[in-house]
């Protein structure tokens, strides 16, 4: 490092210490790079000015003197620990100081949180870890009067006036909105640090492919794809569905449904939509969410046969050789023009607080988000789920598209006084025009339901009486009930449940698809997993009573292709046990519309009257468990809003509740895969993304009284933060993971 280049104050110094990141360029590119960021959502200055004060506290004496003996990419990073300096109050400070609340305040809780994350007001249940307090102890111990001591050039302190404006959506948007300014702050920082200390990696990233591009070569294999089609009444109707998406396509900006029964070809009719919706208004990406890990990859693979790698995929689960560095990078801050993830992902990045999941929020925005099987919405966390939606789809430029041949009934509600009783989605648009003809058309199935839904079916009955069929799948609605019943089935009887790591799910899965295509004799015995989107086509399937929408995706396996031109039959029993919590509203209310006996079970309007009595169940408190709006809106007049709390609530898989789980596992398919040898790798201590992006295919998630109980067998170990199964015997090559009894809710197979 030269002498005149210790006089100037440096943002950081590369791993080699040959060359210094000038702190004065570090902050106007920063600023630059936020501004345009947030510019298509009105905030440019918000930005700008976030951006030229968020380290201001490194033009003090104390961080330069210990960048210059620290030096390193993360010598910024971890303030609070031992030898660090806190670099971020001192912006914080000032805009507190220089702008009167709202604007200071808003531009504080950015800055003080672009390392740390979004911090609550208020103090959390331990009294401590407020903004408030942080601020107030900063101010007292100097921290802005030793950065402003140095010679701070005047363009950084005086950035243009901010127009003092009221946040999208008013008060209750504006968590949302000051997330979308966070998420433009950070990604900038990242990606101005990363282009100085690693310029082939953030070379890498460089892609100007937007959505709107891919149009042209999804044309083109759809043509194909057309003309080797053999001509069928199915093939037309999927056509039409397919004609219907693109035609409603030019519709304005919003939120739109697609009703489309299962087997109609929903997954490229609704990227259609989303592709010719992009073209019309130069949306820059198109983001696809999914609910379930067992169609993730099936998705994603479709897509990428057509677009290669302009796809992205993020998700916990995702197998590292079906990444590349770009698509790796690209995961960070989801800058691609499709990408395939999942609605953990999706939604909890919306409310998250932490700066590595806020980085992607600002490319939400302009963009179309394909909700596919919208019925799996959480309804604990509905309520806010919807909130996000509107607040993006009215001030945003999002347009969603919510899939599912279940629809479910998202209205706002009112009570018998005219009052609102739950908050919904009012303006959505449906893109078929007739979907109930439509049903009647591709009505493929006979639901068969039991004459007394008093009275119970024993295992022993349902398995005498699937076991009558060569092909025949069986779908329960626990764990353990799917254990007890394929213990009954004829020897080869396949197994599937979440206690099945994912690796082992995917391979019995494909082996499955195998087998039916090559009309061999099959049984399955499944717990939900499979029946959201699974591509997979049974004669005959057993359905245990549960929600309709359930019995409904139930029925979406059986029959698909109809190749023998006859109707396939779901027949639905009542199993033996009770049900508890969601599983058990959501068999009450089909209990209900099932007294109605000439009801059509497969219409659409059937499915709205069904979430209607099950929303009306959980009541207007259980639609928002942990009080997330109230959190995030309750003082926001005020600019107080509790965003780490409020993050830490809403989590769509409890982790409380669970943990995960790495089992010894090998797959014997095509393309042996292991576990073992990266167990050994985790135990030596050699932990890289790599190591645990592999380890995702070997997980399961098991509950917390299950592990204690693995860990004082002495089966399970901890290893580098990790839990693993020691004893081989403890997971099963067709059953997984032997655990206790517990029942399990749909989002078994949610990942991360």
């Amino acid at each position: 490092m030269t002498a005149s280049e210790t006089k100037t104050p440096i943002a950081h110094v590369d791993e080699s210490r040959l060359r210094a990141h000038e702190l004065e360029k570090h902050l106007l590119d920063v600023a630059k790079m936020a501004s345009a960021f947030a510019s298509p959502i009105g905030a440019g200055e918000w930005a700008a000015t976030a951006g030229l004060w968020h380290d201001l506290g490194k033009f003090g004496e104390d961080f330069q003197n210990y960048i210059r003996s620290e030096s390193g990419y993360e010598a910024h990073l971890a303030e609070g620990s031992p030898g660090r300096v806190n670099h971020s109050s001192a912006g914080a400070l000032y805009a507190k100081q220089q702008k009167e609340a709202p604007v200071g305040r808003i531009l504080s809780y950015l800055i003080a949180g672009h390392h740390a994350g979004l911090s609550d007001w208020f103090p959390d249940d331990s009294g401590s870890g407020s903004l408030e307090q942080r601020l107030e102890g900063d101010a007292k111990s100097g921290l802005l009067d030793h950065a402003l001591a140095a010679s701070i050039p005047p363009n950084i302190l005086t950035p243009p006036p901010i127009r003092s404006l009221l946040p999208p959506g008013g008060p209750t948007g504006l968590h949302l909105w000051m997330r979308m300014l966070f998420s433009c702050l950070v990604d900038a920082d990242f990606l101005d640090t990363e282009s100085f200390m690693d310029p082939p990696r953030a070379s890498v990233r460089t892609q100007d492919l937007k959505a709107y591009d891919l149009l042209e070569p999804f044309n083109l294999s759809m043509q194909e794809k057309a003309d080797a089609a053999p001509r069928s009444p199915l093939n037309e109707i999927r056509a039409d569905i397919l004609k219907q998406c693109r035609d409603k396509a030019t519709g304005p900006e919003g939120i739109y449904t697609l009703t489309v029964p299962t087997g109609g070809g929903k997954t490229l009719s609704s990227l259609a939509f989303a592709l010719e919706h992009a073209w019309k208004y130069q949306k820059s990406r198109i983001i696809y969410a999914i609910p379930f890990t067992s169609i993730i990859e099936q998705t994603a693979d479709i897509f990428r046969g057509i677009f290669g790698g302009a796809v992205i995929e993020h998700h916990s689960n995702l197998d590292p050789k079906r990444e590349t560095p770009r698509s790796r990078l690209a995961s960070e801050n989801w800058d691609a023009p499709l990408v395939v993830t999942t609605n953990v992902q999706f939604f909890e990045s919306l409310f998250a607080a932490r700066t590595s999941r806020c980085r992607k929020l600002h490319n939400i925005a302009n963009s179309v988000v394909v909700l596919d099987e919208a019925h799996l919405l959480p309804p604990e966390f509905l309520r806010p789920i919807l909130d996000a939606i509107r607040l993006l789809a009215d001030h945003y430029r999002v347009t969603f598209v919510l899939c599912s041949a279940t629809q479910p009934a998202l209205k706002a509600q009112k009570d018998s006084f005219g009052r609102l009783s739950r908050p919904g989605l009012d303006t959505t648009r449906e893109i078929i025009d007739q979907p109930a003809d439509l049903f009647r058309q591709l009505r493929r199935t006979e639901i068969v339901i039991p004459k007394d839904l008093s009275q119970t079916t024993p295992w022993e009955e349902v398995a005498a009486q699937a076991s009558s069929h060569e092909r025949v799948l069986v779908i329960v609605n626990t764990r353990r009930d799917c254990r007890t019943l394929h213990s009954l089935m004829p020897p080869g009887t396949v197994h599937l449940s979440a206690l099945m790591c994912g690796q082992h799910r995917s391979r019995v899965i494909a082996s499955v698809k195998r087998r039916l295509l090559n009309g061999e004799p099959v049984r399955v015995v499944s717990t939900q997993l499979i029946e959201a989107g699974v591509d997979i086509d049974f004669p005959t399937v057993f359905r245990a009573l549960c929600g309709l929408d359930s019995i409904a995706q139930a029925a979406g396996r059986c029959n698909r292709e109809n190749s023998s031109g006859q109707m396939g039959k779901v027949v639905v029993f009542v199993p033996p046990g009770q049900l508890r919590g969601m599983l058990r509203f959501a068999e009450q209310a089909t209990r209900n519309l099932l007294q109605d006996r000439e009801l059509d079970l497969l219409a659409p309007e059937t499915y709205r009257q069904y979430f209607k009595f099950f929303f009306a169940q959980i009541g207007i408190a259980g639609l928002d468990k942990f009080e997330i709006v109230q959190l995030l809106t309750k003082d926001a007049s005020d600019i107080k809003i509790q965003f780490k709390t409020a993050a830490m609530k809403f989590q769509l898989i409890d982790e409380s509740q669970s943990a995960n789980l790495v089992v010894p596992y090998k797959d014997p398919g095509p393309q042996p895969t292991d576990s073992r040898p990266f167990i050994e790798r985790l135990k030596k201590g050699f932990i890289n993304r790599e190591l645990t992006r592999a380890l995702q295919r070997f997980t399961v998630s098991v509950y917390k009284h299950d592990l204690n109980r693995l860990l004082d067998s002495g089966v399970v170990s901890q290893a580098s933060g990790y839990f693993v199964l020691e004893d081989q015997l403890a997971y099963d090559d067709v059953l997984g993971l032997r655990v206790s009894d517990s029942p399990v809710f749909s989002p078994e197979a949610y990942i991360i």
